[in-house]
């Protein structure tokens, strides 16, 4: 599973809240939600600008973690 943790700890670092991300059209409302609740992911093209708007690695914003096995 990935999670974006490092992503919305980075997003609010920069100054960027849910309104100014929606303005500046870096991604949908859905996308945002989807992404801190876990069920939506990021295509390529979001990551590219993410990346290149906060000046990252895609390792800055996105972390791989394990499911846990029962």
């Amino acid at each position: 599973m990935l999670k974006y943790d490092k992503l919305f700890a980075l997003l609010d670092a920069k100054g960027y809240k849910i309104s100014r991300i929606k303005e500046e059209k870096i991604m949908g409302q859905a996308t945002y939600y989807g992404l801190k609740d876990g069920t939506k992911g990021m295509d390529t093209k979001t990551i590219d600008t993410l990346c290149r708007l906060l000046d990252c690695q895609p390792g800055d914003i996105l972390e791989y973690v394990p499911d846990e096995v029962e």
